[in-house]
């Protein structure tokens, strides 16, 4: 079952978050993450999601300002999916992504 974790991010910055993979080696493994308004929207955006270190499970998700300033302002939900390298796929964290409206434009 994938941990819950809410995510706070400033639209127009960048935002990255390192996610620990309780006891797993995730080294060779794939990761997805993706947020939507809602579960069967059919617009999604993408983080950038690799895995940092492998041995100790760690993955990080990335989210730069410029794609951030793109998407409006709300609440969305998220998941992170591994795939392994032989293709079983594991949600392993899912929550609630809280999107600041920018002020200052640039």
């Amino acid at each position: 079952m994938a941990s819950l974790s809410n995510l706070y991010v400033d639209q127009g910055s960048d935002y990255q978050v390192t996610i620990t993979v309780d006891d797993t080696d995730i080294t060779g493994y794939t990761v997805k993450a993706q947020m939507r308004k809602s579960y069967g929207s059919s617009t999604a955006y993408d983080f950038d999601a690799v895995v940092s270190d492998g041995p100790a499970g760690k993955l990080t998700l990335t989210l730069l300002g410029e794609d951030s300033s793109d998407i409006p302002a709300g609440r969305y939900l998220y998941d992170v999916e591994i795939t392994s390298p032989g293709g079983t796929k594991t949600r392993v964290v899912e929550g609630l992504v809280i999107l600041t409206p920018q002020i200052t434009q640039t």
